[in-house]
């Protein structure tokens, strides 16, 4: 059996349905429905075949083309959908809930599949995300210079029964130039606004939502505009943190990595180091000397933050000492903090 259904009604069915994209590889990897699966009618190159057929000669020797192209492909295709969905009950889309996802869907049907055919496919879906990512969400910020510890306090946080959105989680990067840690790979910007849109339609908007204070860009990535705009009317917590303990914070963090990709990381950045400070840190680093170099590299980016800072309203700014070597006891002093301030509707 074949049902048609919207984007939003397929995701409000009782269970969590398995949802094949039956685009190219290419394609699916550009973007995707977390949790999908890529079940391609075509190849990258059988898609640009078919395409130029349809705009060079015609939509019927297009359809011919991609019959010839598909026909050995069949089993396959049903035999890829029974690994991943044994039960036989899933839901199907291509780019427009045209003629690749209705050729799939008629074949499993014919199989004896439950299909959902998603109306509108990847296109209508991404509409979903827009609108997602455009609605009002209670937020409230950690702010604090690098080595505070925004990001282990956020997952103290989430333990404690809080709503958070992981910025740098989704876009596996920590926003500075070392942010990648030698290790991560972002994704596309179209995949993290999917990740996000789905972290924010499972939210309680009647609730409060931590995120990290961050930049317009983390790596190579930018924070959606809708969502930007509201983080910058956010209240913020302003965590204060001893330098000392900051350093030591971030020389956990970055003191094991790769020094190759440490020199490499601090050179991207000699511009706005200055040249004396980039030899410094440079030589702290083939030296060993994590300590000495985190220092010098903080002092570009605390001015970086401050600058930051100066772009927010005051009363926005919440300032809140924290000297605890526990995060947990971090943490509940944060929560505590938090319920004192009255809440401010934004406009």
């Amino acid at each position: 059996m074949i049902q048609s259904l919207s984007i939003d009604a397929f995701f409000r069915l009782g269970t969590r349905v398995p949802l094949a994209d039956v685009r190219t590889p290419a394609e699916f990897e550009q973007g995707h429905v977390p949790g999908a699966f890529n079940l391609p009618l075509f190849s990258n190159d059988e898609r640009v075949q078919v395409g130029t057929t349809y705009k060079q000669v015609g939509r019927e020797e297009a359809i011919l083309l991609g019959f010839d192209l598909t026909g050995p492909k069949w089993s396959g295709f049903i035999k890829q959908a029974l690994a991943q969905v044994p039960d036989k009950k899933l839901g199907v889309h291509c780019w427009r809930g045209g003629m690749r996802s209705g050729a799939m869907a008629w074949a499993l049907d014919l199989y004896g599949f439950e299909v959902y055919l998603i109306e509108g496919g990847y296109k209508e879906y991404r509409r979903w995300v827009r609108q997602q990512l455009a609605e009002a969400y209670p937020l409230w910020l950690l702010g604090g210079m690098t080595g505070s510890g925004k990001t282990k306090l956020l997952h103290e946080l989430r333990t404690l029964g809080e709503q958070v959105i992981d910025l740098e989680d989704l876009a596996q990067h920590q926003g500075s130039s070392y942010g990648s840690m030698n290790r991560l790979v972002q994704p596309s910007q179209e995949q993290f606004e999917n990740n996000l849109a789905e972290q924010l339609v499972r939210l309680d908007r009647q609730r409060r939502v931590w995120v990290e204070d961050e930049s317009l860009s983390i790596g190579r990535l930018s924070i959606p505009p809708a969502f930007w705009d509201q983080m910058k009317k956010a209240t913020l917590i302003e965590l204060k943190r001893d330098e000392a303990q900051r350093v030591r914070t971030l020389v956990e963090e970055y003191g094991e990595l790769d020094k190759d990709f440490l020199v490499a990381c601090t050179e991207r950045i000699h511009k706005r180091l200055g040249p004396l400070q980039t030899k410094q840190a440079l030589a702290a680093i083939r030296e060993n000397r994590m300590a000495d170099f985190i220092r010098l590299v903080l002092v570009y980016y605390d001015k970086t933050y401050r600058n930051g800072l100066t772009r927010r309203k005051a009363d926005q700014v919440l300032s809140l000492e924290i000297n605890s070597t526990d995060w947990a006891s971090n943490a509940h002093q944060i929560l505590t903090f938090a319920n004192t301030i009255p809440i401010i509707e934004q406009p």
